[in-house]
């Protein structure tokens, strides 16, 4: 598979919530960047996370566009996020099963056709007035 068709996979797993599959195509010293804090490193730790971001967030992606590079290693994506607010986080607003729909991207890295990077962008203030209208 090209970076590019592994990256489409993870998101078609990501929108089926087939967390083992999504996780299957990751890197086991994964590196992700989340649009705010600190990087997480490795498997263990993206895999908590992506079990928390199911626990307080129901969300489906639509509207994708891919874009990768002519070294096929690096893949971008523009998408909408689509989502429901189930559980309340430490520092947001409270959580009554608000919608929200906001834009994002992601740039992602695959080596050796695992995927050895995530870096997630999106509109954090417009998020916060989405689920606090």
């Amino acid at each position: 598979m090209t970076a590019l068709d592994v990256v489409k996979n993870y998101y078609e797993c990501f929108n089926q919530k087939d967390w083992n599959g999504m996780l299957a195509l990751v890197s086991p010293d994964i590196r992700h960047e989340p649009n705010q804090g600190e990087a997480r490193i490795g498997i263990e730790k993206f895999t908590a996370f992506v079990h928390h971001m199911d626990e307080s967030y129901d969300e489906k992606l639509t509207e994708m566009v891919f874009l990768s590079e002519p070294s096929g290693q690096r893949v971008a994506v523009e998408f909408v996020v689509n989502g429901i607010y189930k559980k309340a986080e430490e520092g947001l607003p409270a959580a009554t099963h608000q919608t929200y729909v906001v834009p994002a991207a992601a740039f992602l890295e695959v080596t050796d056709g695992k995927i050895s990077r995530v870096t997630t962008y999106y509109n954090l203030p417009l998020w916060i007035k989405a689920v606090s209208e």
